[in-house]
């Protein structure tokens, strides 16, 4: 069984959504940590509920969520 993935970029308060200031995804495994690898993470569940108030998640595709692992391996290394 194949499980559906959605990715957020997360835009942090006073960042403009072309640059966001971090990744998350929506599967088994969600949320993209500083050194590339994915973990658990509870901000998309907290933003359904309208708990998280400091940053927006705004849905990418999954073309946008490499092109912007991309980036992000390029500003912080590959870990």
């Amino acid at each position: 069984m194949h499980d559906e993935v959605h990715y957020y970029a997360i835009i942090g308060r006073g960042r403009a959504q072309t640059n966001p200031s971090g990744l998350a995804r929506r599967s088994s495994i969600d949320g993209q940590r500083r050194d590339m690898s994915w973990g658990e993470t509870t901000v998309i569940a907290e933003w359904d509920r309208g708990e998280e108030i400091s940053r927006e998640l705004t849905e990418i595709s999954e073309d946008e969520a490499e092109a912007l692992i991309e980036r992000f391996r390029q500003k912080w290394g590959e870990g």
